[in-house]
């Protein structure tokens, strides 16, 4: 993913090194406050909604991908890596899994937003427990399937340093390796263009229907532009990036680039805290916060 003509330790310029250790320390921050706001609200959460089980699956994703920010932190201050090149691989894979993981939930709590708006009532509820894990399970299983193997067996095959990480761009001059990515990117990008074509159709029909947004609509329709526009603003342009980066891996500049676009896919450990403001708001307005202190 990076790059290795230059002198710096990590191939990276300076320049590109700080400003990693900046948007990493943020999303840790930002991150980490995201998690606990959202684990306080679901205490209050006594039903297993598809919604509540999506969410409790991207506080888990937001979780694990968080527990590895604080490497990737220590290797850019520290210049060195000393946990391995296998450990470096699971820290480096987990961005992606990050991405792929939270993107997959979005889509499934909008189609299933879109089919609860058109019926005015909840289609899917988890009755039990065990219904509610073996379901969150399966999707798991078959993201980390997808990445973990090909990653394990198929990246830094030429690195012979160790004290460097994240350093697997190399891997892209498999023909494999860059097919796979490009249908990868889109397919990402068009499920994404072909939900905004629901939303935009929905918004329609609502408009259609009531004349103007009442106030309960306006909420129900912002929520789902919400996650579109997390997607549009964090995954989208890394996408469309990676298949220009794709084409060229072999130019450092993309290559520092592209560890940035990566970077910046990790905002959406934001996404709770902003699809939710106004529950979050009015839940510790009448609880003052007690189960965070």
């Amino acid at each position: 993913m990076t790059g290795n003509n230059t002198n710096d330790t990590h191939h990276l310029p300076k320049e590109y090194i700080s400003a990693l250790l900046v948007i990493y320390i943020f999303i840790f921050l930002g991150g980490t406050l995201n998690v606990v706001l959202m684990s306080c609200m679901l205490q209050s959460q006594r039903h297993l909604s598809f919604t509540n089980v999506s969410v409790i699956n991207l506080i888990a994703v937001h979780s694990l991908f968080l527990f590895t920010v604080p490497f990737r932190i220590f290797y850019y201050i520290s210049d060195t890596w000393t946990l391995g090149i296998h450990f470096c691989k699971i820290v480096s894979v987990m961005i992606h899994a990050h991405m792929y993981l939270a993107f997959i939930f979005y889509i499934f709590l909008l189609i299933v937003r879109y089919m609860e708006n058109f019926s005015k009532q909840p289609l899917l509820n988890f009755h039990r427990v065990l219904h509610a894990t073996i379901a969150s399970t399966a999707v798991w299983l078959v993201i980390f399937a997808t990445i973990f193997p090909p990653t394990m067996l198929k990246y830094g095959l030429s690195a012979n340093d160790t004290t460097q990480c994240f350093n697997f761009g190399d891997a892209l001059d498999q023909n494999g390796v860059k097919i796979l990515n490009y249908v990868i990117c889109t397919v990402v990008l068009l499920v994404w263009s072909v939900l905004v074509c629901f939303q935009i159709n929905f918004l329609l029909h609502v408009s259609k229907t009531h004349g103007t947004f009442e106030r309960q609509e306006f909420w129900l329709q912002m929520k789902n532009v919400v996650f579109l526009l997390i997607i549009l603003f964090f995954f989208v342009p890394y996408q469309i990036f990676r298949i220009y980066y794709i084409s060229d891996n072999k130019n450092p500049e993309l290559r520092y680039k592209n560890e940035i676009f990566l970077a910046l896919t990790a905002f959406s450990c934001f996404d709770m805290i902003v699809f939710a403001s106004r529950d979050i708001y009015k839940y510790f307005s009448s609880r003052g916060c007690t189960c965070c202190l």
